[in-house]
């Protein structure tokens, strides 16, 4: 079995909506690079993210921290 933790993109945050209400969040880290790291130094070999931003806009939104997280979290990401 394969785990991947997610890490929610969400203005620039990596964020976790309650209840998928893109009001009621809460910010966990400002930099999902920072996160994706933190999931990696915990022993993730891989990572999913969404860009919420883009989900609520149908469109993407968050290209510019989607590379970053794959070119530098040092793990595939879905």
């Amino acid at each position: 079995m394969r785990l991947y933790p997610a890490i929610d993109i969400l203005e620039g945050n990596a964020v976790r909506l309650v209840k998928g209400d893109f009001n009621a969040k809460k910010v966990y880290d400002e930099d999902p690079l920072s996160a994706a790291r933190g999931w990696v130094a915990a022993g993730a070999d891989y990572l999913h993210v969404v860009d919420l931003d883009g989900a609520k806009q149908g469109e993407p939104v968050n290209l510019q921290q989607l590379r970053r997280l794959a070119e530098e979290s040092g793990v595939p990401v879905q």
